[in-house]
This record gives structure tokens, C-alpha cells and sequence, in this order.
């Protein structure tokens, strides 16, 4: 397979409009006739459902902490001909305590330029010392390119141009303030795009602003190679043959690579929607509940009987993650303090009127289940616990390697955790 061109679309800081702008450069790009795809740096799980609408090809995560040189080269091979890498939070920006996962990180890994996308709704001739100084703060990462996004003005735009003519960075456009441009958001961030109202009307309005506002030519000209991969990745070894898997709006944040690496070594992936009232199929080898938002669905649940008798008369292995997690649990309580009873395949109680951030990159080791070994995984939830009853699944430390305590649960063949996980040690 031939090496694809890429970039790197960063920024200073979380909130420069990245997410907008990558969807609009890849549906204008996509319009054109080039063969585009998107990825996302980090543990994103609603983002990349955004870039594969915008250019009809899947878009992967590419996790410099959790993953590996070999999986991240895969990875990045593995779509269009051209590669647009979105960045999480700000260019250097990575997990305690030097850093570590950074959007900077895939930039070094993969050779790429970065074209910074810069939020200038409060700046003007700052903008130089901004831009020169992330230029020079690492000689391995190329700043090629800046976007001004957020301008407020033509004056505004002439000074934030005057500010940057002596830099040896080009500026590629200048992208005007303007209201329904941004997402709705919910408390993980994005509503979902297949919840977006009227989605492809809304990439085409982000296309339209960014094909008038950016020289597309010019950037698609700074790309360069993905540089050469150091050597082929090992695959996940699949759970099952047969494996059910929960896909609807309430179980939707399953990693794209794990399910191809499934699919990759010959295991069927059987979607089921347990919030149509679908039971796993019968005959499953494996079923697993991805997370996602199942307390904004959790009367529904509650009231899904074939669901429910499908999952409860099921004797093979069964795994839970996150929001999946929950749902194999006693109960959910909404964040209105109405509780829903779950599956109560484990011991386990949780609520959301009561909300506190649980976030961060986990090392992970289970001596038993289906995921058995040591695993890089990531957390990112709002649920409290308010009750955890039986066997830990998991010995967990931080990404700083101190040690947590120990994560998830186990009972019989259903197992499962708060822990996203994402490639194998």
C-alpha cells in the first residue's frame, strides 16, 4: 500500500474550532473530487461519526499514548489518499506529566506538517508571537501553515495579517465569526451526528464557508508523505466467531479499529439495537455493550423486554464498557433522580443526579475474562457509583503509573468496566 499525504490540523488551545473546520476542509475537499478521509487524535468517540459523514470513509483514532508506532502507521495507511488528522486540545497538549499523547506526538511519528488553526476572537497583534513561538518550540514538529478563525472584521483580519507578514508561516485563510456554525453539545461533549438535525445540509453550509474563506489549494500543498512504517502491527485476536454487539444511539462508542481487527481475523460482527427492543442473536460466541448514553435512554431500556430476556438467557461471555457497563448493572438513576432498572447481570448500582468527571488514560492488567492481559484503555464519565459489589475485573494505575483502585467487575461469563479499552500490551 502506498504511503497517503497528510496534515495536522492543531491549534493553541481547545475551542480554536477545529472540529468545524476539519468537518468543512473534508466535505469542500471531498466535493472536489479528492480523496480525502479524516482521524482523530486521542480517545474521541463522536468526532470521528462527524468526519465519516463529511467525506463517506470511515475515520479512525489515532492514540499516541495508547497505541503504538506500528498501529498508528497502520492506522494512518489504512484510508484515502489524502489524510486529515484533527488534534485534540492544544498542539503540545497530552496526559500528566510531560505531556505524553499529544497531537505533537502523531506529528513526529507520522513526519506531517501541522497547519494551526488559531481562535482569534481576542487577539490582534498577539496573534505573531503566538503563532512564532509554537513554530519554534520543537524542531520535530513543522508548523507549515495557520488559519485565523473567530475574525471578528476586515480591519480585524488586515491587522491579524500585518501582525504575520514578516513570519515564514503562510496564512491560508481567515475564517469570519458567524452564528450556526457550532455543534449542539451534551455532557461528553457533541451530540452524536446521527442526532444532528439536518446533517448534510450542515456540512455543506461548513464547506461553503471554508471553501470561500481558505485557499484549499494552497494547503492541500503543504501534505507530505506518511512516513514509512517501522513494522506490521499485531491485530487483537477476536472474543468470539460470532460476536453481538450494541449499535444504536444509546451504544455507539465502540473503537472502529477493535471491530476490524475482529473482522480482520474472520469473526462476524452482528449489530443488534437493544433500544428497538433486539435481543443479541442467540447463537452469539460474545456480546458486548459498547458505551455511549444509556442514562438519556434508561426508561427505554428498562421497558425492553426481548432485550432484556435475550441478554439474561445468554451463556456465553458477556462484556460491558462504560456506558455498557451500566447497563449490565442493578439500575441507572437519570439526573432527574428517577431509577431505571438495568439488566442486573452485575452487582452494580450507578447515578447521574449526582454528576462528578471520572477522566483519564488507564494501564490496565485482568489475570480473567475475555480481555485477559494488560491493556492501554482511557475513562471518561460523569456516572457515580453508588454501588459496586463483587470481583474486580481490573488492576488499574494512571497514566502517571500510580496505582487506582482496582476498576470494573466480574460474575461468571459477564464482566465489564468503566475503561475504554484500546490496544493490547
Amino acid at each position: 500500500m502506498s504511503a497517503p499525504t497528510g496534515l495536522i490540523l492543531s491549534a493553541p488551545s481547545s475551542g480554536s474550532g477545529k472540529t468545524t473546520l476539519t468537518l468543512g476542509l473534508l466535505r469542500a475537499l471531498s466535493r472536489r473530487g479528492v480523496d480525502v478521509s479524516g482521524a482523530k487524535s486521542g480517545p474521541d468517540y463522536i468526532d470521528p461519526r462527524f468526519h465519516a459523514a463529511a467525506c463517506g470513509r470511515e475515520c479512525p483514532n489515532l492514540d499516541a499514548w495508547a497505541m503504538g508506532p506500528a498501529r498508528l502507521h497502520d492506522l494512518a495507511r489504512s484510508g484515502a489518499e489524502l489524510l486529515l488528522i484533527e488534534g485534540a486540545m492544544g498542539l503540545f497538549d497530552g496526559a500528566p506529566p510531560e505531556g505524553r499523547g499529544a497531537t505533537a506526538d502523531l506529528a513526529r511519528t507520522f513526519g506531517l506538517p501541522v497547519v494551526l488553526v488559531v481562535d482569534c476572537a481576542r487577539l490582534a497583534h498577539s496573534v505573531a508571537p503566538l503563532v512564532n513561538g509554537f513554530a519554534q518550540h520543537d524542531p520535530a514538529v513543522r508548523v507549515a501553515g495557520v488559519i485565523l478563525n473567530h475574525v471578528g472584521s476586515p480591519r480585524h483580519e488586515a491587522m491579524l495579517r500585518a501582525s504575520l507578514q514578516d513570519s515564514l508561516i503562510p496564512v491560508l485563510g481567515a475564517v469570519y465569526r458567524q452564528a450556526g456554525l457550532e455543534h449542539p453539545s451534551r455532557h461528553l461533549g457533541l451530540v452524536q451526528a446521527e442526532e444532528h438535525p439536518d446533517l448534510q445540509a450542515y456540512l455543506d453550509r461548513v464547506a461553503d464557508v471554508v471553501e470561500a474563506a481558505i485557499d484549499l489549494d494552497a494547503l492541500v500543498a503543504l501534505a507530505s508523505h506518511v512516513s514509512a512504517t517501522p513494522s506490521t502491527a499485531t491485530r487483537l485476536a477476536p472474543p468470539g466467531q460470532r460476536i453481538a454487539v450494541a449499535s444504536d444511539k444509546a451504544f455507539a462508542f465502540a473503537y472502529p479499529h477493535i471491530l476490524s481487527d475482529w473482522r480482520a481475523a474472520g469473526a462476524e460482527v452482528l449489530p443488534f439495537s437493544p433500544l428497538a427492543d433486539e435481543a443479541p442473536i442467540p447463537d452469539a460466541d460474545f456480546i458486548f455493550l459498547p458505551g455511549g448514553y444509556p442514562e438519556l435512554h434508561a426508561g427505554k431500556l428498562a421497558a425492553a423486554q426481548t432485550f432484556k430476556q435475550g441478554m439474561l438467557a445468554a451463556t456465553c461471555p458477556i462484556y460491558g464498557e462504560c456506558g455498557g457497563y451500566m447497563t449490565l448493572g442493578r439500575a441507572i438513576t437519570d439526573k432527574n433522580g428517577v431509577r431505571h432498572e438495568m439488566l442486573g447481570l452485575l452487582g452494580l448500582e450507578t447515578s447521574f443526579a449526582k454528576r462528578k468527571l471520572h477522566l483519564g488514560y488507564r494501564s490496565l492488567h485482568a489475570d480473567h475474562g475475555p480481555f485477559a492481559g494488560r491493556w492501554n484503555a482511557h475513562e471518561f464519565h460523569y456516572a457515580t457509583t453508588l454501588l459496586a459489589e463483587g470481583a474486580p475485573l481490573f488492576n488499574a494505575t494512571d497514566a502517571e503509573g500510580r496505582a487506582l483502585a482496582p476498576m470494573g467487575l466480574i460474575e461468571g461469563h459477564v464482566s465489564g468496566s468503566f475503561a475504554h479499552l484500546i490496544d493490547q500490551v
